[in-house]
């Protein structure tokens, strides 16, 4: 696939990204916990605020990444963060107003999967990522689309009912998308998001229907 920047323009959006926004990074993996927490916590307002975090996730990486920052080296950015607030909007819609997700870890393949996908994305991504030469700044830290997609998809799989199929649509085909990108720069990392998309996929769909014909 032909892109419209080099690998050199690519990270130096992470660069211009992560020194413009600090200390951000760390309030998005506190946030990042937060939901974890209360993924485990299990309280009346727990999934409330899960999907807010997820919601203001998606939301921030539509406007302070491919609204200002991508979008000057890329014109598809434009596209990809409409596409992102969409998927904000999704979560407050399904989660918030009509209640259609409820997000509790438990200790079954699922819950395990989306644990062992949370860790990776805060803290295994990040050190791959410097073991192949991606330093900081000039590297995607959370809060970012990559290592935030997989944590979403990890989140996702702590559902305990059936995950409304809408809410996947965006996330996968930024894992293809981003994956594609990612492979023709040579970003090895991201060789995780398109794993990671792939097995939460099969997993969703399978437990979806586990839950319907009981």
């Amino acid at each position: 696939m032909k892109l419209p920047f080099t690998l050199e323009q690519f990270l130096d959006v992470f660069r211009q990204y992560n020194i413009a926004i600090w200390p951000m990074q760390v309030v998005l993996i506190i946030l990042a916990l937060i939901a974890f927490y209360f993924s485990i916590r299990n309280k009346t307002y727990s999934n409330k605020i899960i999907v807010i975090i997820l919601a203001f996730l998606w939301i921030w990486m539509s406007i302070m990444y491919h609204f200002l920052f991508f979008s000057s080296i890329n014109k598809a950015a434009i596209a990809f963060g409409c596409l992102f607030m969409i998927q904000s909007l999704l979560f407050l819609y399904f989660g918030i107003i009509k209640n259609k997700i409820n997000l509790r870890f438990n200790t079954d393949l699922y819950g395990v999967t989306g644990v062992i996908l949370i860790v990776f994305a805060l803290l295994i991504y990040p050190i791959i990522g410097y073991w192949v030469g991606h330093v900081y700044p000039s590297s995607p830290t959370f809060g970012l689309p990559c290592p935030t997609t997989i944590f979403t998809f990890g989140i996702l799989l702590l559902s305990t009912t059936r995950i409304p199929m809408v809410i996947i649509i965006i996330p996968f085909l930024w894992a293809l998308i981003g994956f594609s990108a990612a492979f023709s720069l040579g970003i090895k990392e991201d060789i995780s998001l398109l794993v990671s998309g792939l097995l939460s996929i099969v997993l969703i769909i399978y437990r979806n229907n586990k839950l319907s014909y009981g």
